[in-house]
């Protein structure tokens, strides 16, 4: 269907992450929502909660009440009961509520998903999408990063997710599978070896896995600390002021051989006379981009190799879907087709 001059139209970019989903609307709406659905585990979390399904940061805070749902899991959808495929229907649901359609406007939206995802789930993926949105489609998260960055030659993008960490390689073309390479070693990874070297460092020490990714996401770091990282937590009980330091330092470093083993893969994949063109045009995208001192020692293992550059995206949460949102709204949604998978129309 070709869209009239005429039709109101709401277009939305969406960046459908393992922890996070961000959405962005040309009437210059965005929203965050943590990518989990959680169920109440008994009547008694119905009666609390007087509802049947939590979703987003609530989900995680009212987490003793709840069976919890993460839709994507390893960068892929998860799809190992149909509840799994309804938690991702009703998050994706809530985030195009989020951008408040108004009655009878044609929602177009552009969804960025983890590159596994995006070569292996596509259909299932707009099977969920189909009847939430007049036309969806869904591409690779890494290259809509490098659409909105206006990256599109000679650069590589690195998006360290939850699930996995993306590569792409833009050589002046639309990213097909070879140009693309997924790190099984993303964020979640990293919190569950920090969960557990900061109990074994402390017996007794109150730990969970969405403790440990806040204490990553506020203090992550590598290479040398500039100040001991000291957090309040709890040791059999009791409060306790933990020096968490060396073990942050360790558990975030394990990312960075994975990520420089495979931007020199990457490299190959240019005409000799563009590699230290890409070289100098890497760009850190994705919630672990945070982590202070990555794209400095990214640059340092990749000395004998040339002049590396790494660029760090100005807003890690929306960088995925402002580019998804300047793809909609630069290319009219009956060519959309053109580009990657649709449904709709």
């Amino acid at each position: 269907m070709i869209t009239k001059k005429t039709e109101r139209v709401l277009l939305l970019g969406i960046d459908l992450g393992t922890a996070r989903t961000a959405v962005t609307s040309n009437r210059q709406f965005r929203g965050l929502v943590h990518s989990v659905v959680g169920y109440p585990k008994d009547i008694i979390g119905v009666k609390i909660l007087n509802r049947t399904q939590v979703i987003g940061s609530e989900a995680i805070e009212k987490r003793a009440l709840l069976d919890l749902y993460h839709p994507l899991q390893d960068g892929v959808l998860k799809e190992a009961s149909d509840r799994d495929l309804e938690a991702a229907r009703a998050l994706l649901k809530q985030v195009v509520a989020l951008a408040e359609p108004a009655p009878g406007e044609r929602v177009c939206g552009i969804v960025g998903v983890p590159a596994r995802a995006a070569l292996s789930n596509t259909g299932q993926l707009l099977g969920i999408l189909d009847g939430l949105m007049d036309i969806a489609m869904v591409v690779s998260a890494p290259f809509m990063v490098a659409y909105g960055q206006n990256r599109l030659h000679n650069a590589i993008i690195i998006d360290v997710g939850a699930g996995t960490i993306d590569l792409c390689a833009m050589r002046g073309t639309i990213p097909g599978p070879e140009s693309q390479v997924s790190v099984f070693k993303g964020g979640h990874y990293i919190d569950g070896l920090l969960e557990s070297a900061l109990r074994d460092a402390h017996a007794g020490l109150h730990m969970d896995r969405y403790l440990a990714q806040a204490i990553k996401e506020r203090h992550g770091f590598v290479g040398e600390a500039d100040r001991r990282v000291i957090v309040p937590l709890r040791i059999h009980g009791k409060p306790a002021e933990v020096d968490v330091t060396d073990s942050i330092r360790i558990t975030c470093e394990t990312i960075v051989g994975d990520i420089v083993e495979s931007i020199k893969r990457m490299l190959l994949l240019f005409d000799p006379e563009n590699q230290s063109l890409a070289l100098a045009n890497l760009v850190l995208a994705g919630g672990g981009s945070r982590i202070r001192g990555l794209g400095a020692m990214i640059e340092a293992q990749l000395k004998d190799y040339g002049q590396a550059r790494v660029s760090l995206v100005d807003d890690a949460d929306f960088a995925g879907a402002e580019g998804a949102l300047k793809l909609a709204t630069e290319l009219p949604p009956e060519y959309w087709d053109q580009i990657g998978a649709v449904v709709g129309g």
